[in-house]
């Protein structure tokens, strides 16, 4: 498990029927003529660090304390292998307190300044629920081919308003909990636009927010609450509804512990002093690699080439079907087949899961996709169900918190739990969580003025649905009378798991592609992906078939448009791949 996987604590999506009405209300709010044209922002332009260990003493903001600024010189510190440029580290806390429950608190950061600078900000969106300052590198969605920092920007990281040592607690707190919602971006973005001039005198001509999983939250519910302080917002595989995307996740878990082995379990570092139920055991490595090989089976050919990756995703949808493609086991589990009970639990988890009366989706359906093979699939949806979800239902998202059980929890009662809000916590889980859409159409005042959303998501994501991405899309895109491209874009990565992963192309920049469309109109129809091959910098993907080439490349490209073969060349090279529209 990598770095971010283990700070990922807990990353929950989910597509429920207060986000249907939501969008709906961002589709009716505003009288704007549905043609207007969107804005568009002028370049950055660049300048040179006048100061560094003089922002200690020289630089003041609201409640903000600098611990310390000191320079780094180029080479002193690396990136996936390569040595960074020249910057100064600037480090301190905003907004430090007691708590109501009478710990420390404080939001902490960390400020990266390049010595030449190319006039753009970037705010890193952290993973999971927070709690640590993750180096400001800028990187994500590709390891070190997205890099801001590397390629000139100014960048923060925070930790969220707490520390590891409060996490989950922290969701007992008020204000900690609402800082990580919301309230944290939106305390150090304008303290970071001053510290930026106050090191470069000038403010940033550009401001960029980025992150994947709960950095792609916080990236979204910034464009809805932030509009106007961001520019560009590089949005990867958002958990933009955490509350209920957990809720179908112990929802799965009991469906699961249904098909288990009795009585075997497993450890977990998150809970080191116990075991957890062996859930794994209900869908093996081997079954779920059968379900993989059955979607190649029918889907693989659609887009011209059989090379182990579905790019028709919405088309195999229709094509694929799990009862008549998988082999059904006639007497015990051989690997090469599912029982009748295995493919209706399995089709119940990939339709997200229902309310008990079944009239109320929890979440939303996910794809087929060969990904479900991948490691990281079984890790969300077989052991992080376990260990890391219900931490944060109970602590984080429920008014009150309160411990959950996740195969004994009544999934009705937590879902009212989780839409609840009392004296003490003003904000229900859902509200502090979720990107307000429709309250005031935040997504025109962004076109209007030329910001831009970029959005990509593993087909594979086994926590957060990249239909439910896809939906929201859509979503937005009639209520522009179809017209959406022009400031939102979508880019599905087939195979990849929740942020990178799995049978992938996973390795690419998504951030250069932004700023071009945000500063220069340039709008991306495709972004060059490669596969994390032997020798590469980002670490080899052990998940990799072996008869795929070490240096493959694909085109991944703007939904719904999808990648096909053109006929001719190697089929391990993205130049012979067209972004063509998808077959109904």
């Amino acid at each position: 498990m990598d770095a971010m996987m283990r700070n990922k604590t807990t990353h929950i999506l989910a597509y429920s029927a207060s986000s249907v009405v939501a969008i709906a209300a961002l589709t009716a709010c505003s009288s704007t003529p549905q043609s207007q044209q969107p804005g568009q922002l002028s370049a950055a332009t660049g300048a040179s660090l006048q100061r560094c260990a003089e922002i200690t003493k020289g630089f003041q903001f609201n409640q903000t304390q600098i611990d310390s600024a000191q320079p780094v010189a180029a080479g002193a510190a690396s990136m996936a292998g390569k040595p960074l440029p020249a910057y100064c580290e600037v480090k301190g806390k905003m907004h430090a307190r007691k708590g109501t429950d009478g710990r420390d608190y404080a939001i902490g950061f960390e400020m990266r300044l390049p010595q030449a600078w190319n006039g753009r900000f970037y705010y890193q969106g952290n993973g999971g629920l927070d709690g640590s300052v993750q180096p400001p590198l800028g990187a994500l969605g590709g390891g070190p081919l997205t890099g801001a920092l590397m390629q000139g920007f100014a960048v923060i990281s925070s930790d969220a308003g707490h520390t590891g040592a409060q996490t989950p607690y922290f969701g007992l707190e008020p204000q900690a909990r609402l800082d990580y919602g919301y309230q944290a971006v939106g305390k150090l973005t304008p303290m970071a636009k001053a510290l930026i001039a106050s090191a470069y005198g000038k403010q940033p001509d550009r401001s960029y927010i980025g992150g994947c999983s709960n950095g792609g939250r916080h990236a979204m519910v910034a464009a809805a609450r932030y509009s106007d302080q961001y520019d560009g917002y590089l949005i990867g595989a958002p958990g933009y509804r955490l509350p209920n995307s957990a809720l179908a996740q112990i929802w799965g878990a009991q469906q699961w512990a249904k098909l288990a082995t009795a009585g075997a379990t497993i450890k977990h570092p998150m809970v080191p002093n116990a075991t957890l139920a062996d859930l794994g055991s209900a869908l093996t490595a081997q079954e779920r690699q059968s379900v993989a090989n059955a979607i190649l089976d029918k889907c693989d050919a659609l887009d011209g080439a059989r090379d182990g990756l579905v790019q028709a995703t919405q088309q195999c949808q229709s094509v694929f079907n799990l009862q008549r493609d998988v082999a059904t086991c006639s007497a015990e589990r051989t690997g090469s087949c599912l029982s009748a009970a295995q493919k209706a639990t399995l089709a119940q988890v990939m339709q997200g899961g229902k309310t008990q009366d079944g009239n109320a989706n929890l979440y939303s359906s996910f794809a087929y996709d060969p990904g479900i093979a991948g490691s990281n699939w079984a890790t969300w949806k077989f052991v992080n169900a376990l260990a890391l979800d219900p931490l944060a239902l109970g602590s984080v998202f429920s008014v009150p918190p309160g411990r959950v059980d996740p195969l004994t929890d009544n999934i009705d009662a937590r879902l009212a739990l989780m839409q609840a809000k009392d004296a003490t916590y003003a904000e229900s889980g859902m509200q502090l969580m979720t990107p307000p859409w429709g309250s005031s159409g935040e997504t025109r005042s962004l076109r209007a003025r030329g910001a831009k959303m970029l959005m990509y998501h593993g087909v594979s994501d086994a926590i957060f649905s990249a239909e439910d991405t896809r939906r929201l899309v859509d979503s937005l895109n009639a209520s522009y009378d179809g017209k959406a491209a022009d400031h939102v874009r979508y880019f599905p990565v087939p195979g990849m798991n929740h942020c990178s992963g799995g049978p992938a192309a996973d390795q690419f920049d998504a951030l250069t592609p932004l700023v071009q469309w945000v500063e220069q109109g340039i709008a991306p129809q495709a972004i060059t992906a490669a596969v994390r091959g032997a020798g590469n910098a980002g670490g080899v993907n052990t998940e990799l078939p072996a008869s795929w080439s070490a240096n493959r490349t694909r085109p991944l490209c703007a939904y719904p448009s999808v990648a096909v073969f053109q006929g001719t060349g190697s089929q391990e090279d993205a130049a012979n791949f067209r972004c063509q529209p998808a077959a109904k």
